[in-house]
């Protein structure tokens, strides 16, 4: 019965060794997916369920999966043949007349990858070997927006996965423990993710929500014509560091707010329009505005680790590594950035 929390995996550096099984890492919403007979719930990793966002995968599943079961995997949503978070994102929608345009204009798929029950059997303390064998099993009845995971025991096949399938927009490699029983809301399993660094021009600032100092840098790259485009925040300081930002960004902070190259932004009129910029109410936050962003003056560089970036903005947490003071934010440019070469998402699932 639902809910059950997934089991989640740790960050490592590098392909880890032993006897695992290594997977790709989805960029999805995770789902643990509940089916009695004619009853399908999708349940999510808070424990919320998503079934009335995706009813377009309630037939598909009940065709695919045994009369009694649950099944964990990754809700994804393609754009032409590459994952589409951003399209993802939009599937949550309150409006039962979007979800149902939605459903078709973009329909979801389900990636199973764990079984966690079959009939009466509570197949939780069961070793990841055995569970795997019998998803694969299942596997025989999945078609349509229904596919089974790839998986392997082959570290270098893992290695080229973890290299190639980043094409297909998909962030990094996942290595379960074969021998290792399912854990709800525990960090058992190793997640591989891409990591690399880039140099961005600091626009401002927010404060950390205890105000006791900086919470996160906002910070931007400049495109081909020279325009500087928010690219998200960069996080990670001590309590210490967050006091010391504090002194160290104060003559830097502009007293003119026009001279900043987001001035803009500060017009309610602008809000309104929907326009993406840091602080504004967006999707997420309903009307409520967000922390408040302090502008600063361009005239420093921080680098910064990140792990994707999609449509301009940087995905997942975003790291301060140092400041550059060789460098100015002028040549602080989207040509930093590392494309991997496309690939289809069904050479991933096929895989």
């Amino acid at each position: 019965m639902p809910p059950i929390r997934p089991m989640l995996a740790k960050a490592v550096n590098g392909i880890p060794g032993g006897d695992m099984a290594f997977e790709p890492k989805w960029d999805g919403f995770r789902c643990i997916v509940f089916r009695d007979g004619d009853e399908v719930v999708l349940g999510s990793r808070n424990e919320r369920p998503l079934t009335r966002y995706f009813p377009e995968l309630i037939e598909p599943l009940k065709a695919a999966l045994p009369t009694r079961a649950v099944v964990d995997g990754e809700i994804i949503v393609r754009v032409g043949d590459r994952l589409g978070f951003d399209a993802l994102q939009q599937r949550i929608h309150p409006a039962e007349s979007r979800v149902s345009r939605l459903a078709t204009e973009t329909p979801a798929e389900f990636v199973a990858f764990d079984v966690l029950a079959l009939a009466d059997a509570d197949l939780m303390e069961e070793p990841f070997r055995d569970r795997r064998a019998l998803l694969e099993t299942m596997s025989g009845a999945f078609g349509g927006p229904v596919h089974l995971a790839p998986s392997t025991l082959d570290r270098e096949r893992a290695r080229r996965w973890y290299e190639r399938f980043e094409g297909a927009g998909l962030d990094g490699l996942i290595a379960k423990p074969r021998d290792g029983v399912y854990v709800p809301n525990k960090r058992t399993q190793f997640k591989v993710k891409h990591t690399r660094t880039v140099d961005v021009a600091v626009a401002g600032y927010r404060m950390h929500t205890d105000g006791q100092g900086v919470g996160s840098l906002v910070v931007g790259l400049h495109d081909d014509d020279g325009h500087l485009h928010h690219c998200g925040v960069t996080t990670s300081f001590t309590a210490q560091r967050r006091r010391e930002l504090i002194e160290e960004l104060a003559p830097y902070v502009l007293a003119e707010v026009s001279e900043h190259p987001w001035s803009e932004w500060m017009d309610p009129a602008a809000h309104a329009e929907g326009t993406v910029m840091p602080g504004t109410p967006n999707r997420w936050s309903g009307q409520r505005q967000q922390q408040p962003w302090v502008p600063l003056r361009l005239a420093l560089v921080a680098e910064v680790k990140y792990e994707a970036m999609l449509n301009g903005r940087f995905r997942g947490t975003t790291r301060m590594v140092r400041w550059r003071p060789d460098r100015t934010p002028e040549s602080c440019n989207f040509d930093q950035i590392e494309t991997a070469p496309p690939m289809g998402i069904s050479e991933v699932l096929s895989a």
